[in-house]
């Protein structure tokens, strides 16, 4: 017996079921009865007994980060936590591991935390198609789209992942580049980073530019050390490139730092362009070009969302923030140094 049986059992949504097992507020005494009188008849439990259930929530504000060393995600904990301070809300931040389970892991911190709501800086759609309707909070993705989950209780706030790569490599292509290495991720563990590599491949499609993954291609985790030892590894491979996309900004300067010390400059042996415009991009040598994320609106509009989630359940919203390139000079035409 699951949620979803219960739901459909009681003709209530999986939302309204789920905050009636958690003992939320916002749900009519008729469900609520309703609910728990067929919880008892097919013996259902939900790790605790109805007794336990009427202490299931704190005040707290829980923020699932994915990743340790992803500087996008710190930046927006921290804009997070300046905005979140004014509503009263505790704020409970926890990092994991960029290949974990973002939801199995929060489904776990909830019960020990007991928090309101969660923010999901990043995470996998197949760990919410599996395991997300057990958690009976109202939920914000961030930096991920959620939208075609079909989950009541999730909502989201990106980028256009796919578009904002397609438009780097795009960037790259217009300055002359057509032998371009790319640095990311592991589709397999970040929605993230498999929607920036479909957009390179749209644009390598587009432009007509051969590119082999299995060498032109490096997953690494989203760090300084791993975008240096991503470009050695591609220079000792041998493969003749004069631009380098990396998929963080965090990735595109370790990846300079391991340039320059291989003797290449930049811009002029090779171009180099990120992705999240850090403010330390602005403060490289050479300044980083990179796609711009705007931190601010991703995290006014996911705390909004999560707020809003919390006074008006099962009403989830899909926001798309717009990005920005900007081209400093650690881009270059080719040819024209």
């Amino acid at each position: 017996m699951t949620i979803k049986d219960l739901s459909a059992r009681t003709g209530y949504s999986v939302g309204t079921v789920s905050r009636v097992l958690n003992d939320q507020p916002n749900v009519s005494e008729k469900a609520r009865k309703a609910i728990l009188e067929a919880a008892r008849e097919c013996g259902f439990q939900l790790n605790t007994n109805a007794q336990q259930l009427k202490k299931q929530h704190t005040n707290s504000i829980l923020v699932v980060v994915k990743g340790i060393s992803n500087q996008l995600f710190a930046s927006l904990v921290e804009a997070m936590q300046a905005r979140i301070a004014r509503t009263g809300h505790p704020l409970i931040v926890d990092y994991m591991e960029e290949d974990g389970n973002e939801v199995l892991h929060a489904l776990r911190l909830c019960r020990e935390k007991k928090p309101l709501g969660v923010l999901f800086l990043g995470g996998n759609r197949e760990h919410f198609e599996a395991d997300f309707d057990k958690i009976g909070r109202p939920c914000v993705l961030v930096t991920n789209d959620a939208e075609g989950l079909g989950f009541p209780n999730l909502s989201s706030v990106c980028s256009d992942n796919r578009r904002s790569a397609r438009e780097a490599i795009d960037a790259l292509v217009e300055l002359g580049h057509r032998q371009i290495a790319v640095i990311g991720g592991d589709p397999q563990y970040s929605d993230t980073t498999n929607l920036r590599f479909q957009g390179c491949m749209d644009a390598f499609r587009e432009h007509g530019i051969s590119f082999d993954p299995e060498l032109d291609y490096e997953a690494v985790h989203f760090s300084y050390a791993d975008g240096y030892w991503a470009a050695r590894d591609l220079l000792d491979r041998g493969r003749s490139f004069t631009a380098i996309f990396a998929m963080s900004d965090v990735m595109a300067i370790g990846a300079i730092r391991a340039l320059q010390d291989r003797g290449k400059r930049v811009p002029e042996d090779v171009s180099v362009m990120g992705f999240d415009g850090l403010a330390i991009s602005e403060y490289t040598v050479p300044r980083l070009a990179t796609v711009c994320q705007d931190v601010e609106a991703l995290a006014i509009h996911s705390i909004h969302m999560l707020l809003d989630g919390i006074a008006h359940p099962d009403n989830p919203h899909y926001t798309t923030v717009p990005v920005s390139i900007a081209l400093r000079s650690s881009t270059a035409p080719v040819g024209n140094l």
